[in-house]
């Protein structure tokens, strides 16, 4: 059974998460859900296959729900926190930026001003894990969880340092490093 951080990288595939959500509602058919997907019989099978070594689908092919249930009260109980600070240390200043620039998880606005747009860009870049490789299409996911713009957010990653590209694939290269995690 992956721990919490393994299970979101996980599901990060939008394939994989996917074939998590056909699982939870019934057995996973991969001829079926490929031309569901439009997308290779393969890459389904693969996809299934990884989430099955993992435990999250059963035998049956169908979500393993004990094991999300144990998953979840493996979890650390934490009390909740206000949404409009973000994790990591901040100066003050930065906090307030990030605090005007975020609603919860979501980015509200790219900021124009160079200044404050790295300091969101900083608490973007706090998403890729440094020496991990990302093929472009994970980090249009990614970036697509905080704000619609993803393409601008990709460019401004790249074109300030936080991020290097390589033929498709995307790497950490800036900002700080988080050691906690």
């Amino acid at each position: 059974m992956p721990n919490p951080t393994e299970y979101l990288r996980l599901v990060m595939d939008p394939v994989r998460l996917a074939v998590l959500g056909h699982a939870a509602a019934d057995r996973v058919d991969v001829v079926q859900l490929a031309e569901q997907l439009d997308v290779p019989q393969r890459r389904v099978a693969q996809a299934y296959g990884r989430l099955r070594e993992f435990g999250i689908i059963d035998d049956t092919g169908r979500l393993d729900q004990a094991a999300l249930r144990e998953m979840a009260a493996s979890l650390p109980q934490l009390e909740p926190v206000d949404e409009g600070i973000m994790d990591g240390e901040w100066s003050d200043e930065e906090a307030t930026i990030l605090a005007r620039f975020f609603s919860g998880s979501r980015l509200t606005s790219i900021p124009t001003q160079r200044a404050k747009r790295l300091v969101v860009l900083e608490r973007l870049a706090q998403e890729f894990e440094p020496g991990m490789r990302y093929p472009e299409r994970q980090v249009n996911f990614m970036l697509q969880l905080f704000h619609q713009d993803y393409a601008a957010l990709r460019r401004y990653l790249v074109d300030e340092g936080y991020l290097t590209r390589a033929d498709g694939v995307y790497w950490r290269t800036g900002g700080r490093y988080d050691i906690t995690t």
